[in-house]
This record gives C-alpha cells, structure tokens and sequence, in this order.
C-alpha cells in the first residue's frame, strides 16, 4: 500500500487520469489524494470517489508528502513559487511538465526539495501507461518509492534527463500516433466491408495482440511480420504498398518533428 499523502495540482486530463488511475490500484486510500483545480465543479467525479478537492495550492500542499504537478509548461515556474512558501525537504515534488528541466525546477523550488520529472501518458488512467523518470536525487529510498507509484499505473524505467524529450515524443505523443494508426485501420475496415463498430473492435483487438507478442517475447516486431508475410502473400503485397506510400518514413519524420518542436521550445 502507498501510505503517502498524495496532492495533484492541476485535475485536468491528466491529472485527473492519475488520480482515476491511483484509486483503480487500490494502493492507496482516496481521502489520501487532493486534486486541485480552478473550476471545482470539474472535479466532482473525483470527489464522488472520495478524494479531496480544493483550488487552494497552498493548502493543498501544505501536508503532502508527494506534489504531482499536471499543469501546463507556463504555469509551472509561477505555481512552484507560489506554494514554495509550505515546501520542505521531506516532500517530493514531481513535475510531468514538458520542456521544464530539472536545473530549472530546483532554482525555483530550492534545493532542499526532492525533485523528479515524470512524463507518463494518458493510459494511466485504466494503469497501462509508460511512464519515463528522470532525478537527481541520490536516496535509492526516494527513487523506489517514486518507482512503485508510476507502477500501480503501468510500466516505469529511469532515464537520464537529456532523454526526456525523446521520452515525450515516443511514450506520451505516442500514444496519438497508435490512435490515428488505429483510426485509419478503422476506416479501411470499413471501406472493405465492416461496419464502423466492428471494425473498431477488431482493429482494437489487433493492436493489442501485437503490443501482447512484442511485450510477451522481447523479439523484434519484424521477427513477428515475418510470421505472416508468405512469398507472393496478401500481407507483404499490403505492406509493400504502404511503404511506397511512405508509411513508415511518415512515422518517423512525425517523430523528429514533434521533437524538434519540444528542442525549439
């Protein structure tokens, strides 16, 4: 169980999925989570749960023992000064803030604060996220404590923070590109005949068996393709086509643009 006091400031999406994510664990009390939010009536599903919700930081950080902030990159400096006032150094205070490097976060927080940066995506919220975590705290305590947390909300690994980019662009944007993979799978199934809610769960299903063989086994997904690409077959004759197409060139290049644009800021 997770005996920490937990605050999430900023219930937006994400936000909210990891509070959602945390009491579908059933690691840690809800009445142990405060949300903060501006418009409380946004959270009241949260609170019908029973965690605790506020638009106060500062009293909502008062006595936590762990600081989530979900909030957007323009408004993390200015709520970190904001709530400094009631910090100490034995709280952890996790940024999922994009672009906002760890340097940066401990000049505002102080040094005295355990910081860490966390980019989970938002599959969090049924605890099937991949979360990346980057630190410069040293205590092996504090990082496995950070660890069991993301945990109960899908898969974790610590990563040097000069990856945290890479990481947004391939865990968290990734989770989009797999979403528009599937809605296009979707719309040529319904194209070749399927109805749309058919076609939704078959190509739902699809993916997650390959996601399944490739977490399963540890072989590389080509290992995989060639199970079913028979000489002449219909699947290489598909595959070719979409690479002439630029398929996976197109895959690639979303990527470094979308990397590009965090590097640019």
């Amino acid at each position: 169980m997770i005996d920490q006091k937990i605050t999430i400031i900023g219930g937006g999406n994400l936000g909210g999925a990891i509070a959602f994510g945390l009491i579908k664990s059933k690691q840690i009390q809800p009445s142990a989570i405060t949300v903060t939010r501006r418009r409380l009536n946004l959270l009241e599903k949260l609170q019908e749960q029973g965690v605790k919700i506020t638009n106060d930081n500062v009293e909502a950080s008062k006595n936590a023992d762990i600081i989530i902030l979900a909030i957007k990159p323009y408004q993390v400096l200015e709520i970190i000064q904001e709530i400094k006032p009631v910090l100490n150094s034995n709280q952890i205070l996790i940024s999922l803030v994009a672009g906002v490097g760890l340097q940066k976060l401990e000049e505002v927080a102080g040094s005295d604060v355990q910081i860490f940066r966390a980019m989970p995506n938002t599959a969090i919220a049924i605890q099937e996220s991949m979360t990346l975590i980057s630190t410069n705290v040293k205590s092996e305590e504090l990082r496995n404590l950070v660890l069991h947390i993301f945990n109960q909300l899908g898969q974790t690994t610590i990563i040097t923070e000069d990856l945290m980019a890479a990481a947004t662009v391939l865990a968290s944007c990734g989770i989009a590109f797999a979403l528009r993979y599937m809605r296009a799978a979707m719309q040529g199934g319904i194209e070749i005949g399927f109805g749309a809610e058919m076609a939704q769960f078959i190509t739902a299903q699809t993916v997650k068996g390959a996601t399944g063989l490739i977490l399963d086994s540890g072989r590389h997904p080509e290992q995989e393709i060639d199970k079913v690409t028979t000489p002449r077959g219909i699947t290489i004759t598909g595959l070719n086509e979409m690479e002439h197409k630029g398929f996976s060139s197109s895959l690639i290049q979303g990527l470094i643009a979308s990397f590009n644009k965090i590097e640019k800021g």
